[in-house]
């Protein structure tokens, strides 16, 4: 976290903005930053003592709150449907930009969508090595569409039905 107390501070005892930057260990373009807002702001030192670093960077940078009024999905009907054949997260977001036009509620996009669907996934995700020789074994994926075994005099093929 950026130290402002400590910017401030130092700016009043006539520090450079790279002696500043260096002490503090942020750029001078933060420093520059910093020292603008608090100009405006008339903000100088000495400071109160309730006004810590987080206080101070809500009074400076007030964090943006239309950036959070977009609906969440809800992850773990999409969890389900996404075991389902034929259901991928991209026709899951046409369904939940649909629930949200509906709701008057303005959606993610499809980045952000299958982002916090990765998120919620790496919470639930249980991996396990599982250590064996090359060719040793085969393990078949039996997820999607089923296989079709063709019996044809001396071989077996395995077709995938598409």
């Amino acid at each position: 976290m950026t130290k402002y107390r400590e910017i401030l501070r130092l700016k009043s005892l006539g520090f450079s903005e790279r002696n500043i930057a260096q002490s503090c260990g942020v750029s001078r373009n933060t420093v520059a930053k910093v020292l603008k807002k608090a100009a405006e702001i008339n903000l100088s030192w000495p400071l109160d003592f309730d006004m810590t670093d987080s206080a101070l960077e809500e009074l400076m940078f007030p964090k943006d709150k239309s950036a959070t009024n977009k609906r969440m999905p809800n992850f773990d009907y999409i969890r389900k449907e996404l075991l389902r054949n034929g259901v991928n997260k991209k026709l899951l977001w046409v369904e939940y930009c649909e629930e949200c036009r509906m709701s008057s509620e303005e959606p993610l996009m499809y980045s952000q969508f299958c982002y916090y669907i990765q998120k919620d996934e790496e919470k639930r995700r249980a991996t396990m090595h599982i250590p064996r020789k090359p060719g040793e074994q085969i393990e078949v994926d039996w997820a999607g569409d089923p296989a079709h075994i063709i019996y044809n005099e001396k071989i077996y093929f395995l077709e995938l039905s598409r």
